[in-house]
């Protein structure tokens, strides 16, 4: 048997990718072929996650051991074959790409087709990839363009400006004495 698996997401303008896949292949050799042919670097920490009919995650497939979730049973890429979570047509997956803010691949099994191969091979790639890491400025909106923290310089960024201690209440206030070290 030979899987066909394809895969789309909708940043990319008309992206799709199809690999053939030995049933026996790994979820890392998928992972490993992906990357190849989107080009991505080796260094976040992916996953695949199967999928029910509305696309909601279920078993996790994580790069690395990761602690148990009570749901599902730890499956690593490494060690878990394609054909014991893919066993028939149409079944869905995602692949998560960039794990900071969750951008991933829709993907499902196309077609299982006769015949046999090793690993797995990308046999179609159509449009451009998205970029693999989401390009938002961790700081924006805390530090501005000039450097300078945004709400630096502003006046009125505590409050009004004119700040009059006259008009503050001191009833309840009276009481409170940090001298006898009660408080700690």
């Amino acid at each position: 048997m030979i899987y066909k698996i394809a895969f789309s997401c909708e940043e990319g303008d008309n992206f799709r990718l199809v690999f053939e896949a030995d049933p026996d292949a790994t979820f890392l050799e998928l992972h490993e072929a992906i990357l190849s042919a989107v080009k991505y670097n080796n260094d976040q920490m992916t996953s695949f996650f199967m999928c029910n009919d509305r696309w909601e995650k279920e078993q996790e497939v994580t790069l690395i051991e990761m602690d148990r979730n009570f749901d599902y049973d730890n499956m690593v890429m490494d060690r878990t074959h394609l054909a014991d979570l893919m066993e028939e047509q149409g079944q869905r997956l995602i692949y998560i790409f960039d794990p900071m803010f969750e951008r991933y691949f829709f993907g499902s099994l196309k077609e299982i087709l006769p015949g046999s191969m090793t690993g797995v091979k990308c046999v179609e790639k159509k449009g451009k990839a998205p970029k693999q890491l989401h390009e938002e400025d961790p700081l924006s909106g805390i530090v501005g363009k000039n450097g300078k923290a945004d709400w630096e310089g502003d006046e009125d960024f505590y409050g009004d400006s004119q700040y009059d201690e006259g008009e503050l209440d001191m009833e309840g206030f009276q009481d409170l004495s940090f001298d006898d070290g009660s408080m700690f």
